[in-house]
């Protein structure tokens, strides 16, 4: 059952591979294409975002897919966020605010106690540095399996 936000958005639980969500998977890989070197892009395919272990939630207006959100569970009380991205033309109403925030409770709600992340350390990222700050990340180690990278920012919270 989709979550009815106050001005109408909703955002529930999908599969990654509907038909009506080939655009935001498209503009997600060409923004981590933008700046990034292709050795140090970590993004899953849509196809790999159907796993038992990963939690995958698009947020609509009016039925329209703006923006989509995973987390993918490490271990029992570890997850991953992946595959965030709000589409540029919807940004600036606070939807990955709202995105993050619901990724969050849901993670909680799933019994984890840490949430972690990697995004790119480039220009083009900043803003999304900035909203995971906002809600509470802090700068980390590399986790599960990543290399030191220097265009990438790991970050985690204890939730």
């Amino acid at each position: 059952m989709p979550e009815l936000l106050d001005d109408g958005v909703t955002i529930a639980r999908e599969n990654p591979l509907g038909a009506d969500l080939v655009l935001l998977h498209a503009r997600h890989t060409e923004a981590m294409h933008f700046d990034t070197p292709p050795e140090s892009i970590h993004m899953l395919p849509a196809d790999a975002l159907v796993h038992p272990d990963i939690a995958f939630f698009v947020l609509r207006d009016a039925g329209q897919p703006l923006g989509m959100g995973a987390f993918k569970r490490l271990s029992p009380t570890h997850a991953e966020i992946k595959s965030m991205h709000i589409l540029a033309e919807a940004r600036g109403r606070g939807l990955a605010q709202v995105m993050l925030a619901h990724l969050v409770a849901e993670a909680r709600a799933a019994g984890i106690t840490r949430l972690s992340l990697e995004t790119g350390a480039q220009p083009s990222f900043k803003a999304a540095c900035r909203l995971y700050v906002a809600a509470g990340f802090e700068e980390c180690g590399p986790f599960e399996g990543y290399l030191d990278d220097p265009n990438s920012v790991f970050m985690t919270r204890l939730l």
